[in-house]
């Protein structure tokens, strides 16, 4: 492993883990960010010893750029988009995703009616609905993907029948999901067992950050970032909607299951957002954590 050097793309949470699975195991790691990627994400990334360079542009640019270099230069990528010629790995990753909704299914009395998850280019959304529709069979729930609007590439290729690419507009407070196009492995699975698709905005994704950081009642405060709450934020929208909640059957009987894929990542951008002090979100992130 001294003599490998591992490198990915990342708008912060998947070069988090690759770069701290290279450090564990004594490998070198070279991560590919691009221009809106924050110091903070990047310093996070950073602190496990990994090289990080700054690429101009998109996420899929990111990820054009660290495929190009790995290949003149021998290193392995380790990737959680997938494209031709490219999907075993991406595919290892994803299985691995799985293993919190064992852990999930392992603690829930009855298993979900209802899943909402939150997709970038698929992959965690791809891995919960593919594992879940294996071990539910019959009891399979209805999955919803949810997709920011100003992202939505998982949702547009729905729409299309087909993997697209979508053009790069205003950038998403949903950092971690601004992805224009899908991988291929997750969209063979999305296509074939998720039921529907949709879209939050940005205001729905702040709402879900300051609902869950200043809960009603006795319920404990959670820490969700940006891109944490997308899919709470879609079950909330759902179940306002008479239409959208008929068509999926959602009534007081349902037993819905969220995912909090991010934490505050960039405790400024997180404390900015749900009006606290920097210091504070990192204690309640570490006590949330623990």
């Amino acid at each position: 492993a001294s003599e490998m050097t591992v490198a990915c793309a990342t708008d912060g949470n998947h070069g988090r883990s690759v770069a701290q699975g290279a450090q564990l195991v004594g490998a070198r790691a070279a991560i590919f960010v691009h221009a809106g990627v924050s110091e903070e994400r990047v310093a996070a990334i950073a602190r496990f010893g990994a090289q990080m360079i700054r690429v101009e542009g998109t996420y899929d640019d990111s990820v054009a750029e660290a495929t190009r270099v790995a290949a003149e230069k021998g290193w392995t990528i380790v990737s959680d988009t997938s494209w031709p010629g490219y999907e075993r790995i991406p595919g290892l990753v994803m299985q691995g995703y799985t293993a919190m909704v064992r852990e999930a299914l392992r603690q829930l009395p009855e298993p979900p009616t209802h899943v909402f998850v939150q997709s970038g280019v698929g992959g965690v959304a791809a891995a919960v609905s593919g594992y879940l529709s294996l071990v539910l069979g019959d009891r399979r729930a209805t999955f919803v993907v949810v997709d920011p609007a100003r992202a939505a590439c998982v949702y547009e290729s729905a729409r299309a029948g087909h993997p697209v690419k979508i053009e790069h507009g205003e950038p998403t407070v949903m950092a971690m999901l601004e992805c224009y196009e899908p991988s291929l492995v997750a969209w063979r699975i999305l296509s074939r067992v998720a039921d529907a698709f949709m879209t939050v905005d940005e205001e729905d994704a702040v709402a879900v950050m300051n609902r869950l950081a200043r809960p009603d009642g006795a319920d404990p405060a959670i820490v969700a970032g940006e891109s944490g709450g997308a899919g709470l934020a879609g079950f909330m929208r759902a179940a306002a909607d008479p239409e959208i909640r008929d068509a999926l059957r959602l009534t007081n009987a349902s037993r819905v299951f969220l995912i909090n894929t991010e934490g505050a990542t960039d405790p400024e951008r997180y404390a900015e957002l749900v009006g606290m002090r920097p210091g504070a979100v990192a204690t309640r992130t570490k006590g949330a954590s623990a």
